[in-house]
């Protein structure tokens, strides 16, 4: 059996990669609601249920963007839904939203902890200092 490039965040229910394993996530997994982060991406429908909820990479400024990500995800998983989030590659935009998804549920307290553990799960991961930025912002206290 080959190895997923996607991992699973929160066993069984939330689940990170990319956008190449979007459609493989959704058979898998059944994940019912995948939330693509790219700025760029597509407009043409896709055959399971997409979620555009944008943040532009290597810019700053993404509080509101990378908060609303959050916030929709965490809804959804708050639904019972098995959610599936990516961007391009799975490392930077994703891992942003992984690190503060982990501090939205308490599962860490600071950035640094969240960020660990999301490395540990998605070794990719890298978020560029911008996206670091915006997090302190959101989560002042950790």
């Amino acid at each position: 059996m080959s190895e997923k490039n996607y991992q699973a965040l929160v066993k069984d229910r939330i689940f990170i990669g990319g956008a190449d394993d979007a459609k493989t996530v959704v058979e898998n997994e059944k994940a019912e609601v995948t939330f693509d982060l790219r700025a760029e991406a597509p407009t043409e429908p896709a055959d399971y249920n997409r979620v555009h909820s944008p943040i532009v990479d290597d810019e700053a400024g993404q509080e509101e963007s990378i908060k609303n990500a959050i916030d929709r995800l965490m809804n959804a998983y708050n639904e019972g839904k098995i959610v599936y989030f990516h961007c391009g590659g799975g490392s930077n935009r994703t891992g942003t939203v992984a690190i503060g998804t982990l501090l939205a549920m308490g599962e860490a307290s600071t950035i640094d902890e969240a960020e660990e553990m999301a490395k540990g799960i998605r070794p990719k991961i890298k978020v560029k200092p911008e996206m670091k930025e915006a997090l302190k912002r959101i989560y002042p206290e950790a």
